[in-house]
């Protein structure tokens, strides 16, 4: 079984840009979206803040290793598990996860409800249900999505999980295409961190898998959190 991992042991966005392991692009460089012929025009790159990048890491690997106060788990309306990283943590927590799960009930598209984690390492799963993509209704996708990142860090403060970690949510059977799923995530993290609520999360973590997730990632981030520092490199992140 892989180690269990800290909140110190993933690198911050702001390690990422020193390390030269994520690029970075010229100020008001526009980034048309989204990638799928949807209507949401493009997105400004924001001011850099460094409080924002010691505060976001990203990990390529098992979200179900991760020893934070929170895991999100990418759920389905039941709650009750299912294939892919959903399957991958109800069967790590245990049959007490199912049934708490049970007792909890349904939720809805785009929000999020939180459980015990039992025997995974993280003290809580958030359960946040993302939408199937809708490639005729972009917009509506978009919203769905967010609000499940953003109830999802709602809930993390309200049970007082200072450290959460993300799994890539909607982008793998729900069809969520990975370079308008990234963009989306991250403007979404954001704005909460950058919100009132914001001051009590210490780490926010994505956690990629597959490499089109990976890619979407290392291409995206740096639209959304710019370095201070603009040291150029195109160095992926495995």
């Amino acid at each position: 079984m892989p180690p269990h991992l800290t909140a110190a042991d993933i690198p911050s966005l702001t390690l990422l840009y020193e390390q030269r392991k994520l690029s970075t692009t010229p100020p008001g460089t526009p980034i048309l979206g989204p990638t799928t012929g949807g209507s949401s025009g493009s997105l400004s790159i924001p001011t850099p803040s460094k409080s924002y990048n010691d505060r976001v890491g990203l990990f390529r690997g098992d979200i179900t290793t991760l020893a934070l106060d929170a895991i999100v788990n990418a759920a389905n309306r039941s709650l009750m598990g299912g294939g892919g990283v959903d399957g991958a943590i109800h069967r790590r927590a245990g049959n007490e996860l199912f049934e708490e799960c049970k007792r909890v009930g349904r939720c809805e598209t785009g929000e999020a409800k939180i459980t015990n984690g039992y025997k995974l390492p993280c003290r809580k799963v958030i359960h946040a249900v993302g939408p199937i993509y809708d490639p005729s209704d972009h917009a509506g996708s978009e919203r769905l999505l967010t609000g499940c990142y953003r109830r999802s860090l709602e809930l993390a403060v309200e049970n007082e999980c200072r450290t959460v970690a993300f799994s890539a949510i909607s982008t793998g059977v729900y069809g969520y295409p990975s370079r308008d799923a990234a963009p989306a995530a991250m403007g979404a993290i954001r704005a909460f961190l950058d919100g009132p609520s914001g001051k009590d999360l210490d780490k926010v973590v994505i956690v990629t898998y597959e490499l089109k997730d990976v890619d979407a990632y290392n291409e995206f981030i740096p639209y959304v959190t710019l370095p201070p520092s603009l040291v150029v490199t195109t160095q992926p992140l495995n």
